[in-house]
């Protein structure tokens, strides 16, 4: 039997799409009912590696968890991971497939509908209901050709819309009204209700303001959605969420990790924002590497050349040698390991222009980058400690070197990453290693911290994720959600 699916667009971005899609997630799962999340085209450098060998956004992601089934590629079919300012490298059905501008992206991503709707018929062949996730604002007309994203894939399958508006920003009123305006008739057809998000205070206040919006546009406006206080402490993948959310203890322990401009799969950070024992500083460009860093991280990146190149700009490779001679530590995850080696290398321009960078010199190893890109879940034991972790390589390219013979780690007899010589300098492919308890207690207690190994932070997680789904249901009648539904009709 088809599923039923309901879309939930925003009038911007960053007015809770994502929270909102992954708590009924979880509530409706709750209920009984199987579900699955959809978004038909992301754009994130954070993104999770699925059970099928592929990569999604990581909203995706954890959406799939909420509704506890293994997150695969047909969750998210279209991925955009921007490589520059005016490009990105197109991942479809969870496999890279090219490198383009926005501008030539745009004129032809009309002939991925068909894969993007492929992607939602097998979901809907394997689920009670289907929550699609739209992206950025729906009432971006100048972006409405070709669409395949918002009301273009609304439109092709005849889903129903949910239109959230944040009224912690201010102007709720105008935004959702404003969007049925702005919008094509055949479009704005398709919204079924609208829904207030974030509120603060005394809900009553806004009935007057719920039954104008519900004259003004002629669907039910749902809410008000209060404010959920513990959104920062999930996963998330737009990098707007790590500036806004980067909150962490006031420990002894500085883990001190550079804010690169391509900054990718940074929710690597987010167990470490749990540690009571855990100082944890973004260093944002033009600042200094903190001279009481503890550890330094040089975090993954979506172009590891460039953002080396930043990297220097920002003489923050001047501050990790100082940081390096004083005894402290530095660990490079993925792109970040690369650029700690002696030089890495582009042949074939796979990140832009091909050529040949000079590293940090600081693990003896080079890298060469390769087209073929890594994408496998790990489960590995840490060297030093002797702790088990899991995790995930997402890369492109092969780090060889001296260094290799000291590994961070070991994925079954397989040397994984390298350490320096005096041992203080670490760099891995692995993402996602913090997650696990055990070896986040030990491997921080090995470089000085305290009062660690008290967070279970997967544990964490799903309790979040259950408490999201009970403020939900006190906000929201799920049963007038699930009869907004309809069993999806293709033009």
């Amino acid at each position: 039997m088809t599923a039923k699916a309901l879309m939930f667009m925003g009038t911007g971005s960053d007015v809770g799409k994502s929270l909102i899609v992954a708590g009924l997630c979880r509530a409706f799962t709750n209920r009984g009912l199987r579900v699955a999340p959809f978004k038909p085209q992301n754009m994130s450098n954070n993104a999770a590696v699925t059970e099928d060998g592929g990569e999604i956004g990581r909203a995706q992601a954890l959406q799939a968890r909420a509704a506890r089934r293994a997150a695969i590629t047909a969750m998210n079919p279209v991925l955009l991971k921007p490589e520059q300012e005016t490009g990105a490298q197109l991942v479809v059905r969870g496999q890279r497939r090219s490198s383009m501008s926005a501008r030539d992206y745009f004129a032809t991503r009309s002939a991925l509908l068909p894969e993007v709707l492929s992607a939602f018929q097998e979901l809907c062949a394997d689920a009670d209901i289907v929550l699609v996730e739209g992206a950025g604002s729906a009432s971006e007309v100048n972006l409405r050709d070709n669409d395949i994203a918002n009301f273009g894939f609304a439109r092709a399958a005849e889903t129903p819309v949910v239109l959230i508006g944040d009224i912690h920003r201010g102007g709720v009123i105008a935004s959702l009204v404003g969007t049925f305006h702005v919008i094509d008739p055949d479009d704005a057809a398709l919204i079924a209700a609208t829904l207030i998000n974030r509120f603060q205070g005394d809900p009553s206040l806004f009935d007057d303001g719920k039954a104008f919006i519900a004259q003004r546009t002629g669907v039910p406006c749902l809410g008000p959605v209060p404010y959920f206080p513990h959104a920062g402490k999930l996963p998330a993948e737009d990098v707007l969420a790590l500036d806004q959310h980067m909150q962490a203890h006031d420990g002894e322990f500085v883990v001190s990790v550079l804010r690169l401009p391509r900054i990718a799969n940074f929710d690597d950070l987010d167990p470490l924002k749990s540690e009571p024992g855990v100082r944890l500083v973004l260093v944002q460009p033009g600042q200094p590497v903190p001279v009481e860093s503890d550890l330094v991280i040089i975090p993954g990146s979506k172009a590891t050349r460039a953002d080396l190149e930043a990297l220097r700009a920002n003489n923050w490779d001047v501050g990790l040698r100082a940081h390096h001679l004083a005894g402290g530590r530095i660990l490079g995850i993925c792109g970040g390991y690369q650029m700690l080696g002696r030089t890495i290398a582009d042949p074939d321009g796979v990140e832009g222009t091909p050529g040949e960078s000079r590293g940090l010199g600081l693990i003896d190893v080079e890298t060469v980058l390769a087209p073929n890109k890594q994408l496998r879940t790990e489960n590995a034991r840490h060297e030093a400690t002797g702790e088990a972790l899991a995790g995930y390589h997402m890369h492109m390219g092969v780090t060889e070197g001296p260094d290799t013979a000291r590994p961070f780690a070991r994925v079954g007899h397989e040397a994984e990453g390298a350490v320096s010589s005096d041992g203080r300098v670490m760099g891995t492919y692995l993402h996602g290693l913090f997650g696990a308890d055990g070896f986040r207690a030990a491997f921080l207690a090995s470089l000085g911290a305290t009062h660690t190994g008290t967070t279970a932070y997967e544990a964490g997680v799903e309790a979040i994720l259950d408490a999201l789904a009970r403020h939900l249901e006190t906000s929201l009648d799920l049963d007038a959600l699930v009869a907004l539904a309809r069993q999806p009709a293709y033009r």
